[in-house]
């Protein structure tokens, strides 16, 4: 059963990682997926097609979520592609962790602006096409970081947390509308990124997982699968931890 026939879905940041495991994901239940990437060109063109050869229609767009007006263009122009836009994922992330000792301004803002400032940008450009169609599901991509802090990640545990109280305040504010708002914090998730870390510390991660492994960007992607369907019509301003119990 195809759980998201004929949907329209954007996805921000989603050449890679977790992004890409929910475009697949998304494709493979029906829905159509626009999708931005910031820089590379070559895997964004590569999913592009993989997507379409599943029968969704699926196109990459260059844009940046820190921009306010670069948001506003992207969402116009997937209008004017797809027609509707019925789900937002605000996948769109980067990390420049230090110790906040030796943390510089750039790299503060450089996370706010992308990690936060994005979902606000996003949030804001989707908003009129939901609030006309009286129906909508945003799924904002935080953290368990988010929820619970971490040693070196300031600048990101505060974008991600940040995520969370601007999840909550739009199921408020758009509920009434049966617009859906709510929050994935992933956990431990071994993506191409973890793979250039050094193995005796993930497996150190690893054992310290309930669940005793990381995750992969499917376990992510099934948990937005379920936001972004109809089984979660009644869910709305949560905040879903898919951590393998790191923070039980």
């Amino acid at each position: 059963m195809k759980l998201l026939e004929g949907k329209n879905v954007i996805i921000t940041g989603a050449s890679r990682g977790i992004g890409k495991g929910i475009a697949e994901v998304f494709a493979k239940h029906g829905a159509n997926v626009a999708f931005t990437y910031s820089s590379s060109e070559g895997p964004a063109l590569e999913l592009e097609k993989e997507l379409k050869a599943l029968g969704v229609n699926a196109k990459a767009y260059k844009s940046n979520a820190a921009s306010f007006a670069e948001s506003e263009a992207l969402v116009a122009e997937v209008l004017e592609n797809f027609g509707s836009i019925d789900v937002l994922i605000n996948n769109a992330g980067i990390t420049k962790d230090n110790l906040l000792m030796r943390m510089g301004e750039a790299d503060f803002d450089a996370v706010i602006e992308i990690n936060l400032k994005s979902v606000f940008n996003m949030t804001k450009a989707v908003q009129r096409t939901m609030l006309k169609q009286r129906k909508g599901s945003i799924i904002n991509m935080s953290s368990v970081v988010g929820v619970k802090g971490n040693a070196g990640q300031a600048n990101y545990a505060a974008s991600k947390a940040g995520m969370i109280g601007f999840t909550k305040s739009v199921a408020l504010e758009l509920g009434s509308r049966n617009i859906r708002c709510n929050a994935i914090a992933p956990g431990f998730i071994e993506t191409e990124m973890t793979e250039k870390l050094d193995e005796k510390t993930v497996q150190g991660w690893r054992d310290a997982i309930p669940l005793k492994r990381g995750g992969a960007p499917k376990d992510v992607a099934n948990a937005c699968l379920f936001l972004a369907s109809d089984l979660s019509a009644y869910v709305t301003g949560q905040v879903l931890n898919v951590d393998g119990g790191m923070l039980t």
